[in-house]
Parts: C-alpha cells; structure tokens; sequence
C-alpha cells in the first residue's frame, strides 16, 4: 500500500470507547475526512481517498470545503458536539494550504478539542529543491511552513519514511482521545512519502479501540475538600465545559440541591444547569451576570469544576474580593487543577469526583442568608433582561431585542452558534439555555470567522445524533456583520450539501465590540467602523457607510435568504422568520435571516471589569479619563494565591 492508503485505510478502523453512568458507548473517532487539493496531496491522500469511495464509500468519507482553516472549524464543532468523542481529520496540500491551517490548530489546542491535521509537506527525498511554495532558511534547511504547527499542537510529528507511520499515529491518536491532552494533533506528511509503497502490517489495520481516560478522584483529596466545603460560610461553583465533556450535569444538580451552592458558568459551561434553576447564577466574570459577580464578590470558597480559569471568568483577577478566598480546583488536566496556586487541587473527571463528593458532603447547607441573596440577586437579573428583551427601539433594534427573540423563536433542544464580537458577551449573560447541548459558543479563541463553518461542523453532528435515534436539532448560527466578512465561504459547502444550516446576521457596519472597547479605553471607536476612506484626514471614521449588500451576497451564493426591514415590526418579523426557517425541509440547504442593528445600544451591564490596558500618557483627553478608570480597577486587582 501506498502511506496514504495506509493512512485512510487506518483512520477508518479507529473507535472511541466510552463508559459514563454504567453506559457503554462505541463510536468511529474519524467518521471522515475534509480535504482540499493542490499538487502536495493530490496523488497522495487524494488518491487514497478516491480508491476507498470506489471500493466502499463508508470506509472513509470525503468532505469537500473552500477554506482549510474552516474545515478545522466544522471538525472542532463536530468534536464539541460529540463531547471530544469524534472529530475529523483534515488533509491540505503544502504551504498556504498547510499554514491556512494554523489558525484552527490554536483554536483548537486552546479549546481542549480533538481535530486531526494531514498537511502536506516538501519532498523528504528532497529530490526536487526547491519545490513550489516551499520555505527556505538559510540557517536550518530542514525546517517547513509545518513547523509552525509545533506551537499550535498537543502532538507534532512528521512521517518521513513509511515505517514512521506506526508510532506516528499511535501516540498521535493517544492524545487525540486523552481529554487532558487532547487539541490539535497535526501530522505532516511530505507530499513524496504519502506516495511511497511499502509493506503494511496486518495488526495497523485491525481494529483498535481508544477508551476514553476518566481518572477518579484521590479518597485524600476528596476528604480535603469536603472539609474546606463544611468550613465556608460562602462558597460558590465555576462551572467549566469539564462539566459537559464529564457528562457530570446530573451529579452537579445533586451537589447543588444537597448543599445550596450556587452556580456561575463559563462560556464553555453555559447548560451545566438550565438558567431557571435555583441555583443557577448564570454567566459569571467580565461578561457575566450580575447576580454572579455579586455572590462571586464575597465568596470564601471557589469550587472550579473543568474550567481553565480564563480572565474573562475572574474578571482579570478582581471578580474575587473576599480576603480569605481559596480555591478548590477540580479538572482532568493538571495545568488547570493547579491555577491560582490552589492547595486543594483534584485531578480527576469531573462527573467521577462529584460523585464521590456528594457522598462527602451529606447533611452540609449553606446558611439560610446566602440562599435568600441568591433568589434576590436572580430576580434583579432576571428582570433586567426582561427589560432588555422586551424594550423596543425602532427603526433598528438593539442586539439585546435580537436574541430575546432568537431565543424565542427556537425550540428548547436548538443550538445557538457564536464566537466573536460583542455577541458572545451579550449571550453569555443572557442567553437563557435550557439544553446541555443548547449552547456553543467558542470563547477560548474568540476567533473571527468560526462562526458558519463551526456551525456546520455541529449540524452535522446533531444530523448524525438524529439519524441514530437521538434528539433533532436545528442549528441557529448568529453572526455580525465583521465575522460574516471573514469567513462565509462554507454556506457553500452547506449549499452543496443541502444541510439547513439557520444563519441570522446583524450587519451594524462595523466592529461592534471593539467600537464600544475602544471607546471605554479612550480611542474614541478608531478604525471600527465601516465607512468609506475620507482621503483628507485619511480616516474610515466619518465618511459614508459602505454600500454593501451582505444579503445579496448570501443569495449569489446559492443561499435562501429573508430580509428583515427596519421598522417598528423587526422583532416579531424577526422571530416568525426563524419559526418559518425551523419549519423548512432539513434537507433544503441554508437560510440567511438579514437584520440590521444599531451597535451603539449597548447590554445590560456586568458591573465587572476586564483587563485591556490603557496608554499611560496621551495627548487626548478621552485616553486620560480612560487611564484613570483603569488604575482605578487595577487596584482591586489580587494574586489569588491559595
């Protein structure tokens, strides 16, 4: 066989092998392979995946893309859907094909989810040098555009002779299905050796099963931790995405419901609990609920479960106010087990140490005081988004009105997809889940562009979820204006494919996010806007809005789209068109829902803080008031040591 047959044919017999609650689950890890081709793949990987499709095409599925890097979007979507348990594998041709990929190996990698990276590489052989799009440093010749992934990946390595392949993809797939380890695992493979014959042991080609690591808790740290629990007067849970890939929903409701502590969620644990729950607090730090951050501000004892600690969910250190804080720390990776110097860490999966931790704690309440602030603080939050919901501007509406009815309008089980701009932080506080799976947003990269591509990648998880007899869900990407430019290109793909995939874009002709960062850090919204150059002052920030069409462009791309005029009708509009959109065929290709917004109506406040730093001295007034404020929260800023 050649390598790259080798390759395929061994991805296609790879299964993960799970085990939560006494439930047994067996899935392909690789259920198939996106690809797109140039000269470095074509005859390698390319061929491979030709000859199996003729022979069989459920060996190894092909999945047509128009962007490389979007194609590691739909497999981290994918992979997240299915709780890290499958992911895809991704082929490119060599240099820009390989490094369209590193944007999506780092998204990956800082997610904590699995994807599969194929690129090509130069000849091994080097008997054609140099060749077409090949890097060349004087001072190392054997470096390649692939050693850029070495930073982005859990696991790099390149196969330059066919028998390299072995360990290769061992250890490879090793930490692929390690969920400590696991991210972006990038293999290259130098477009010579993909076509290289060589003899191929039976035993690579057998099946194999990855069981899915779930270390328990240590007895002694258990004991730990129920102590410093019993000792608190005001603890309170951060709720992770550890949470979900644990599976542990049920064992945290126990813990809350035995105890009374309280819940706040990050981005990636946004469905731990569903947001009416008594305990729930919601999102919690710099875009978090109010409720969260008032509880968060007095809390002696934080309870992270499967949460990296991102500054967003401390609020850049100052969300935690309390003298005599400590933390107990509870992930399947130690580098998270162990954040803010935590003399209580617990490496272990989350669902198998709150398992043991609810045995722990039996006969523990919080004092009847924390429990009254909590229902207080819920329903200050509650009916500040009720407002935010329910206010109608016209003719544009505000974002808040948008995702009230978004909301609204989609069914329980849907999905909600974003990623970047002022967007995620506005979902993240109100967002009123009430699935696990009901919420995806990607925060950890914040990356521009995820928006389609991994929204598809989660349609056709959820396709594949239904099609086994499990629940149907419709997937509801919502998107500005500045990502839908950065990455639109897979609607294509859904186009082709037929997948309904329910896009609603806002266009408010600029950069919302960073506008209203801007002009809390005193830049006034610098460059955020979208306006025609106004060659005098050489500036986009006063001259006519671009005449652009997003919605035209969607339509010349083969996608159904409804407009939503301005007026004082947009909401209810707004809302039927997603109702109607749920209500066509699933396999009837995308639909675009067009809307615009006025981006200077802002979200009901965090009363948080986020760490950007501003200029020290400046020229203009604004940045000197901004400096101000800035020294002012930079002060309440702590070390969180303990």
């Amino acid at each position: 066989m050649t390598v790259a047959q080798a390759v395929v044919e061994y991805l296609s017999k790879q299964y993960t092998v799970d085990s939560v609650g006494g439930v047994e689950y067996r899935e392909r890890l690789i259920p198939g392979t996106f690809g797109i081709f140039g000269h470095g793949n074509v005859a390698g990987v390319g061929q491979a995946l030709k000859q199996y499709q003729q022979l069989d095409p459920a060996i190894m599925p092909y999945y047509q893309g128009r962007n490389e890097q979007a194609q590691v979007h739909q497999a981290v979507g994918y992979a997240r859907h299915t709780r890290r348990r499958q992911t895809f594998a991704v082929s490119t041709s060599i240099g820009p094909g390989s490094s369209n990929l590193l944007t999506g190996a780092a998204l990956a990698t800082t997610n904590r989810l699995p994807v599969l990276l194929l690129p090509s590489d130069t000849f091994a052989t080097r008997a054609a040098d140099p060749v077409l799009q090949q890097l060349e440093q004087p001072y190392a010749y054997d470096l390649t555009v692939n050693d850029a992934f070495r930073p982005l990946s859990k696991f790099f390595d390149r196969v330059t002779r066919p028998e390299q392949l072995f360990s290769a993809f061992h250890h490879g797939l090793r930490v692929l299905t390690d969920p400590a380890e696991t991210g972006a695992v990038t293999i290259s493979l130098p477009q010579d050796v993909q076509a290289e014959a060589f003899d191929v042991p039976a035993e690579f080609l057998a099946e194999r099963e990855w069981r899915i690591r779930r270390p328990d808790a240590d007895d002694d740290d258990i004991a730990r931790a129920a102590a410093a629990i019993r000792a608190a007067k005001r603890p309170l849970i951060i709720a992770g995405g550890g949470v979900l890939y644990a599976y542990a929903n049920d064992e945290l409701a126990k813990l809350v419901e035995l105890t009374g502590i309280p819940v706040g969620n990050t981005q990636a644990g946004v469905g731990v609990l569903p947001w009416d729950h008594t305990f729930s607090l919601g999102a919690i730090g710099s875009t978090g609920t109010t409720a969260a951050n008032a509880i968060a501000a007095e809390a002696d004892l934080i309870i992270g479960i499967g949460t990296r600690y991102e500054d967003f969910t401390t609020a850049s250190r100052t969300a935690f106010q309390n003298p005599d804080v400590r933390f107990i720390n509870i992930n399947v990776a130690p580098i998270d087990a162990y954040k803010h110097g935590t003399t209580l860490p617990i490496v272990a999966d989350a669902r198998k140490a709150l398992v043991k931790l609810n045995a722990a704690l039996g006969g523990y309440r919080v004092g009847a005081d924390l429990e009254q602030q909590i229902e207080a603080e819920k329903k200050r939050w509650d009916a500040t988004v009720d407002a935010a919901f329910d206010t109608r501007f016209t003719p544009l509406p505000a974002q808040n009105e948008i995702i009230g009815a978004t909301s609204r309008a989609m069914d329980a089980q849907d999905v909600v997809i974003c990623a970047a701009g002022s967007l995620p932080g506005d979902l993240h506080k109100m967002w009123r889940v009430r699935d696990p799976f009901g919420y995806h947003v990607e925060y950890a990269y914040s990356c521009m562009g995820y928006e389609i591509p991994g929204g598809l990648g989660v349609k056709r998880a959820a396709l594949a979820e239904a099609a086994k007899g499990g629940t149907r869900r419709d997937v509801v990407v919502m998107v500005g204006d500045g990502s839908y430019l950065m990455m639109h290109t897979e609607l294509v793909t859904a186009v082709a494919e037929r997948i309904k995939l329910i896009v609603v874009l806002i266009q408010n002709h600029g950069y919302a996010s960073i506008g209203s960062l801007s002009e809390m850090l005193g830049s006034q919204r610098f460059g955020t806007q979208y306006r025609a150059l106004d060659e005098e002052q050489h500036s986009f920030d006063e001259g006519e809005t671009l005449p652009v069409d997003l919605a035209l462009n969607a339509e010349s791309l083969g996608v159904k789209v409804i407009r939503i005029e301005p007026g004082e009708k947009v909401i209810a509009e707004l809302e039927q068109a997603i109702r109607d959109a749920k209500a066509a065929p699933e396999r009837g290709g995308p639909i675009l829902i067009h809307v615009e917004s006025d981006p200077l109506l802002d979200a009901p406040s965090s009363e948080s803080w986020w760490d950007v730093p501003v200029s020290q001295v400046s020229e203009l007034d604004s940045t000197k008031a901004a400096y101000q404020t800035y020294t002012d929260h930079k002060a309440r800023q702590r070390k969180l040591l303990g």
